[in-house]
């Protein structure tokens, strides 16, 4: 298990109401959960975040998820890592067929 270092990067996550819960999603990591209020997502993702990275590390892949969500390792010796950069988001029209 190695040994994890602490650094500050910009991670984009999307909140959006599903019923009367919401829902905190970032795709960076793929990673989502829930609460009652938003508020409540914001923490339990920062929770659930935590646990990923911490768990991950143990299993010993957390470099392998990083890179497969499309982190990039960089600088000197590459011990800063990058997340994907987030472009922008759109809303299409599109037609569903759909079981009635």
């Amino acid at each position: 298990m190695a040994k994890l270092r602490f650094q500050k990067v910009i991670l984009n996550v999307t909140f959006y109401r599903e019923g009367n819960k919401f829902i905190a999603y970032s795709p960076a990591l793929d990673l989502s959960t829930c609460g009652d209020t938003q508020l409540q997502a914001k923490r339990r993702f920062e929770e659930a975040l935590q646990l990923f990275l911490e768990e991950s590390n143990k299993m010993g892949n957390l470099e392998d998820v990083l890179l497969e969500c499309g982190w990039k390792k960089v600088g000197n010796r590459q011990k800063t890592w990058l997340p994907p950069v987030y472009i922008g988001q759109v809303q299409e029209e599109v037609q569903l067929s759909c079981p009635v």
